[in-house]
């Protein structure tokens, strides 16, 4: 089996080709064929995950297409692993109106435009008032103390598109958020939230034409070089509890059958729900990931692997029970990982004193 990864530069996508290699039992022989847009990706050079790699144009290039078509024909590929946000958005679109050159497994064209951005998933979800309090504003936005009339003294801004915590700093005067703008000059709109003190969940929903089959959830405590972030979160988790919370589950499947129905389209792809709780434990959808993250090879190694979960269902393995399962794990377990490093699972009670 020939599987393309593109976008090995991040590290979701190596961490999903390490679920399949290190922790899965069906597809660790595979031939995994690597690409990004960026010549330092170190993906490109990890001859250990990927047979082949090649530098290709970004998936807005008008010559993208005719690379990946040729990649895939020279090397007979019939699966691609595409985990980039715009990649993701790119292959959906193209979708549309075309026949993809290899199964990949992909969310609907417009569901995923209304994900990727925060402000207009805000927008959907407000009936349902599972997203916190929020106000959307451009970086020319006069009006700022508006913005603590509505939210009060503190909240959290960031980015209204993007990943990683784009722009993301907890913002406590008027001065702070100027100065906040004016350093983050890439950022055309901000969305302004509701500052929430509880814990920082995740939960991972797959859905395969028309129907959920697995979920599972977890909570992200500390992130990797969270120092050099002001706001000290980087979107890779450093350390994070393995939860099996039906309550978090419940909240994520209510959002997204709710954008399934408003878009009238069927269940299908792989998403990742943050929430973040409020002070009484009420958990709020802050955003929703077209795609896995970084530690998915950290819930592959505790039995969650989602990564082995996507390929039988492309690959139509018959033994692949269709029947919905929500993953649990051991108590007490948790994860640690850090750059170049496998992760390390084990009781959060045996950390050492």
């Amino acid at each position: 089996m020939k599987i393309l990864v593109t976008g090995v530069g991040g590290p979701t996508p190596r961490s999903f080709t390490l679920s399949l290699k290190k922790f899965g039992t069906k597809f660790n022989n595979s031939t995994f064929i690597a690409t990004d847009n960026n010549p330092l990706s170190i993906g490109l050079y990890q001859k250990d995950l990927f047979e082949k790699s090649y530098l290709i144009p970004g998936c807005t290039d008008e010559n993208y297409w005719n690379n990946i078509n040729q990649i895939i024909d020279e090397n007979n590929i019939e699966y691609a692993i595409i985990q980039p946000e715009l990649e993701v958005l790119e292959w959906s679109k193209y979708a549309q109106n075309n026949t993809l050159p290899c199964k990949v497994l992909l969310p609907d064209y417009q569901l995923a435009c209304s994900l990727v951005d925060k402000a207009q998933l805000n927008e959907i979800l407000l009936p349902l008032n599972l997203t916190p309090l929020s106000f959307e504003f451009d970086r020319n936005y006069q009006n700022l103390n508006e913005i603590f009339d509505k939210l009060g003294s503190e909240f959290w801004v960031r980015s209204s598109k993007g990943t990683s915590g784009l722009g993301s700093l907890k913002i406590n005067n008027l001065e702070s958020l100027k100065n906040w703008i004016h350093i983050n000059n890439e950022v055309t709109t901000f969305l302004a939230s509701k500052f929430l003190t509880g814990r920082n969940l995740a939960c991972k929903l797959l859905y395969w034409n028309g129907k959920l089959v697995r979920s599972a959830s977890a909570e992200r405590v500390n992130y990797i070089m969270s120092k050099v972030a002001p706001s000290g979160i980087t979107g890779n988790t450093s350390f994070g509890r393995f939860l099996n919370d039906k309550k978090i589950v419940s909240v994520a499947i209510k959002a997204m059958d709710y954008l399934f129905n408003n878009l009238n389209i069927k269940p299908h792809g792989f998403f990742t729900i943050d929430l973040k709780e409020d002070e009484n434990g009420k958990p709020f959808i802050t955003e929703i990931n077209v795609r896995h993250v970084a530690f998915t090879q950290c819930l592959a190694a505790a039995g969650a692997n989602f990564a082995e979960d996507t390929m039988r269902l492309l690959s139509n393995d018959e033994s692949f029970d269709h029947n919905y399962k929500m993953y649990e794990f051991e108590k007490d377990l948790i994860f640690l990982r850090d750059v170049d490093s496998y992760p390390i699972l084990m009781k959060e009670t045996e950390f050492l004193k």
